[in-house]
């Protein structure tokens, strides 16, 4: 089991803590557009503050490669930070993070005062899990909690590094949440476990399928990465999506369910076009045919009706479902049916909903049905190799409960 420290367990009064937080945001002329990770930070911080710390929080901010970039500062973050907290975050504008700025303004605070630092990637050691810069960042506290689930599956200084210097090394909220669902659900889920997969490629995929295949019940195949199994079936796909080279292992992991008694279910029928729509949200002509009766120049592009509905009935009498990847190019309404379908039917379910990040995630908010969900993950890459059953090197670096 998974058994980390968490903010919970520790004592922080009078304590400087360095917190990593994801506040990756995008940015539109200085302007965050969508604000989700700084309210998802906001429950650790107010613990923290609540708890008379001294609280110090860092992030990156999209890949400025070491360099300082005046429109990756995190400057806004700070300001609207402050908004949200009704209380006043310190900005330390410093080109190399720890710099004459961060030191003043860590010194001068009191308990529960709140400092963020620049974008920890203008440091070039950050991403490298330099050693100068992992001590620079650990000299600043005497606690370190990490509540950065999206950058968990990289070893950076900011996440990992840091922890070698530090004493004490929690988690916070939101990583405590990945962990329990995201790791804890895979590993000792709830039964009948269902796991959907979608997504284009089965190349992103190959280590989940493999993965979730040992540990659930029913693992159901859509999106693009379906028409590779269907063509390793024998099937005619027509000029829809397929990697040739995985062929073979799409047919290992059918012999593979099979074997371990475990319910394979792929698409029973599929919505076709002559081409992908372009623009992706076009306005385009189609048909739902049976999947052994693809025409050769067509393209699947979506699940069909029947499967949503098989789809859907697999997913009632789950008591734990983890999705990862859309059903179809859920970018463009006339394409979006069967995302929709199986969204609906989790949104349904009083099984225990997991989605596991990247676009299944956009596509589970971007459709209504978001607050439905027990768990979306926070993490792209971090959610796929969790749900591969690898370790993650930032969950790895906090201390186990003792």
């Amino acid at each position: 089991m998974l058994n980390k420290k968490s903010v919970d367990d520790i004592n922080v009064k009078g304590k400087k803590v360095l917190v990593r937080c994801d506040f990756n945001v995008p940015l539109k002329d200085g302007k965050i557009t969508d604000e989700n990770r700084l309210v998802a930070a906001l429950p650790t911080i107010k613990k923290l503050i609540a708890d008379g710390g001294k609280v110090i929080l860092c992030s990156h901010l999209g890949k400025p490669k070491g360099e300082p970039k005046p429109e990756m500062s995190l400057a806004p973050v700070a300001a609207r930070l402050t908004e949200l907290l009704g209380q006043e975050v310190k900005f330390a504008a410093d080109a190399n993070v720890v710099g004459e700025n961060a030191k003043a303004a860590v010194a001068a605070m009191k308990d529960g005062d709140v400092v963020l630092l620049e974008n920890t990637r203008y440091r070039v050691e950050e991403t490298k899990n330099g050693e100068a810069f992992s001590k620079e960042l650990a000299s600043l506290c005497d606690v370190f909690v990490n509540d950065a689930f999206g950058t968990a599956h990289r070893a950076h200084c900011s996440n990992v590094g840091v922890t070698e210097y530090v004493d004490t090394c929690a988690v916070g909220y939101l990583m405590q949440k990945e962990i329990d669902f995201l790791g804890n659900a895979v590993n000792n889920p709830e039964r009948p476990f269902v796991a959907i997969l979608g997504g284009a490629k089965v190349a992103d995929k190959l280590n989940v399928i493999s993965n979730l295949l040992e540990k659930c019940d029913t693992l159901i195949i859509g999106g693009g990465m379906a028409y590779t199994f269907l063509k390793a079936k024998g099937l005619e796909v027509g000029t829809s999506l397929v990697d040739d080279t995985k062929i073979d292992y799409c047919k290992e992991m059918m012999e593979k369910a099979e074997k371990l008694g475990k319910k394979l279910l792929l698409p029973v029928d599929t919505t076709i076009a002559k081409a992908f729509p372009d623009p992706i949200d076009a306005e385009i002509e189609i048909s739902v045919v049976k999947s052994d009766a693809i025409p050769a120049d067509m393209m699947g592009l979506d699940i069909g009706t029947e499967t949503a509905a098989l789809y859907a009935d697999a997913v009632k009498s789950a008591k734990t479902v983890v999705w990862n990847g859309p059903m179809g190019v859920f970018e463009n309404p006339i394409l979006a049916k069967g995302t929709i379908a199986v969204a609906k039917s989790l949104a349904e379910t009083d099984a225990t909903t997991i989605i596991g990040g990247g676009d299944s995630a956009a596509a589970v908010n971007q459709l209504g049905f978001g607050d439905k969900m027990t768990h979306i993950s926070t993490g792209g890459g971090a959610s796929l190799e969790f749900l591969e059953g690898k370790d993650l090197p930032g969950v790895v670096a906090a201390q186990d409960k003792e």
